[in-house]
């Protein structure tokens, strides 16, 4: 089996969508991250939805999560509204990581080991171009493996 075999149709935001919007689409289609993909449509990088959150939730939060629990439950309910009208740019996290995109020729152990390594549970598939074919996500992956 290989990548081409695994890969669906996925859905991509460009750098300068809101990054509100693309929160709305993870929760939306119950993703585990979005596909940023260029002008060229080609992957630029993974928006996984802990990226998200960490942009989102206050940061004395995560650095002492008893704090988080002194927020009253109505403040604490909306907290996504912080946001505002920052870009998916801007919740990328400074490093550059290994980008997880295989070509379509990938063998599915392939797909998996760039799933191990990354630690991002998706996986673009582009061709020689570099332009997106389709996605592999975790759950995907390991249906099609399970079945075997």
């Amino acid at each position: 089996m290989r990548a081409y075999d695994l890969a669906s149709d996925y859905p991509t935001v460009r750098p300068d969508t809101p990054v509100i919007e693309a929160a709305r689409l993870l929760a939306g289609q119950d993703l585990p991250g979005l596909i940023v993909v260029d002008d060229r449509g080609a992957p630029w990088t993974i928006l996984a939805g802990t990226q998200v959150l960490r942009l989102a939730v206050p940061q004395y939060c995560q650095d002492d999560p008893n704090l988080a629990r002194v927020i009253d439950e109505a403040t604490a309910d909306v907290f996504l509204r912080g946001l505002g009208d920052r870009s998916v740019r801007e919740s990328l996290p400074g490093e550059s990581p290994e980008l997880p995109v295989v070509h379509p020729e990938a063998t599915v152990l392939e797909v998996a080991a760039l799933m191990a390594r990354t630690r991002i549970p998706l996986v673009a598939v582009a061709n020689p171009g570099g332009v997106l074919q389709g996605a592999i996500t975790l759950d995907s992956l390991l249906d099609r493996v399970l079945a075997q």
